[in-house]
């Protein structure tokens, strides 16, 4: 993301860019994604990239404990001086490698309480979502503030401009719901692009149609790997174009055509040959 030349906050800390960081300073979209969240005690609520903490307090005052992810070392040594170890679990590291899914998420109800939250480095952002989306069935949502160009693609339905590999593989695990906006002032530095609150609610497996999800990614994958070449070619190497017409999806059509169903129905068709 381009932005323009970071400014020291009035901790000092300067915005580093290669760690994606434009930190969020407008209480009321802090107050609103609070609210969109409406944490419970018990909850095991995750936070990535907690910066300054514009988000870690309030969330801090409706939790019992929260995690937080921070890659950026002086802000690791900030947020120990300043948050007890009895409420706050600090995980140093990078968070395309963290393993979310270790951290549980049971409640004495017995029901999956992992929640994940944060202002999401839009550097890193389309990887990080395929990170996490490994770890649905451990989750109960997930709520990002990210590039606005990149929540329209998660929500993006087929025949729209924005719709791709991210739209199906994120579709195939949760609902997704497009929350609110938030203009490039309500950050420091100011990014040139809108940015945008989501929430990612997880499928049940019985609300997801029976696949092999490395199957579906690869399908996925090999089909949008060329969004203007109809599916006779891109997926060539993969399906015979008999096979696509006896699944209904016609050989001349492309990706961006392909509803979710029409790519679960590829991905079993695939795996019937095994």
């Amino acid at each position: 993301m381009i932005a323009h030349k970071p400014r020291a906050t009035p901790t000092g800390h300067i915005p580093r860019r290669r760690f994606g960081q434009n930190f969020l300073v407008d209480s009321r979209v802090v107050h609103n994604i609070v609210a969109a969240i409406d944490p419970q005690p018990d909850d095991t609520l995750v936070e990535i990239g907690p910066g300054l903490g514009a988000l870690t307090e309030p969330l801090m005052a409706r939790v019992n404990h929260l995690h937080v992810v921070e890659i950026d070392r002086d802000l690791i040594v900030r947020l120990r001086r300043q948050y007890a170890p009895e409420k706050l679990t600090l995980h140093a590291g990078d968070a395309l490698t963290f393993d979310f899914g270790a951290l549980g998420g049971a409640s004495d109800r017995g029901d999956k309480r992992l929640r994940i939250v944060g202002n999401l480095p839009y550097n890193i952002s389309t990887p990080l979502l395929f990170h996490l989306a490994g770890c649905a069935d451990h989750l109960h949502d997930m709520h990002f503030m990210l590039q606005k160009e990149v929540v329209e693609r998660m929500v993006a339905k087929p025949g729209e401009a924005a719709y791709g590999r991210l739209s199906v593989m994120l579709g195939y695990r949760f609902y997704l719901d497009w929350l609110f906006d938030a203009p490039p002032e309500s950050f420091n530095p100011s990014p040139k692009v809108q940015s945008a609150v989501v929430r990612l609610t997880p499928k049940s497996a019985a609300e997801r149609a029976l696949c092999d999800i490395a199957t579906l990614e690869k399908i996925v994958a090999a089909a949008f790997s060329q969004r203007r070449k109809m599916l006779r070619n891109t997926l060539k190497p993969l399906f015979a174009t008999d096979e696509l017409t006896a699944l209904n999806i016609a050989p001349t059509q492309r990706a961006e055509d392909i509803p979710l169903a029409g790519f679960i129905a590829l991905a079993n068709q695939f795996s019937t040959r095994s």
